[in-house]
């Protein structure tokens, strides 16, 4: 029975503990636990976490040709730095030539071509995507030495409606520029 003049004993009591501690029974406990829900900042906090992964995830999405092409830019030019060196080291005249695209859909797409370089070395002569198309600006072809000096030049690159320019000013590397620098 509750003590004369408390009237928080019985709730106490009818709650599952006693009138002389707080103890709740573990069913009790548990519906005081579901009733809570969520408060407001935990919700914002979830909303906010949500928000910065979708910031990420939407800028790491990028075009696929895109990247694919600048893959393909990067490729070409390692392959056409080591085409100068062994040119250089092999003292013969090396020359880069670009394939034709393909005149029907259902043609393999003709790639590359190292000309000059010594057989023993196997160059790659297909692009990693085959609908890759390079030309050369103002030249059939680029010359890759064997002088440590060659002309300036430059090589367009184009897949689908993307392109990028390799250039190099004869003494540098060729590096890959931006495709507001490339002629029409």
């Amino acid at each position: 029975m509750s003590a004369p003049g408390s009237s928080r004993t019985p709730l106490i009591a009818a709650a599952g503990g006693s009138a002389a501690g707080t103890r709740l029974t573990p069913a009790v406990r548990g519906r005081r636990a579901l009733a809570r829900g969520f408060t407001l900042i935990e919700v914002m906090i979830v909303l906010v976490i949500i928000g910065v992964t979708a910031a990420v995830v939407s800028l790491n999405l990028r075009d696929a040709s895109e990247t694919q092409l600048e893959r393909e830019a990067a490729r070409l030019a390692a392959l056409l730095e080591w085409g100068r060196a062994e040119s250089r080291a092999s003292g013969r005249v090396a020359v880069w030539r670009p394939g034709a695209a393909p005149e029907q859909s259902d043609q393999l797409p003709v790639g590359f071509q190292f000309l000059g370089l010594p057989r023993s070395i196997e160059f790659p002569t297909r692009w990693l995507d085959g609908e890759v198309v390079a030309e050369v600006i103002d030249q059939p072809v680029v010359v890759l030495g064997p002088e440590p000096m060659i002309p300036p030049q430059r090589v367009v690159l184009r897949l689908h409606d993307r392109q990028l320019m390799l250039t190099t000013d004869g003494l540098g590397p060729f590096v890959i520029s931006a495709a507001s620098e490339i002629p029409r």
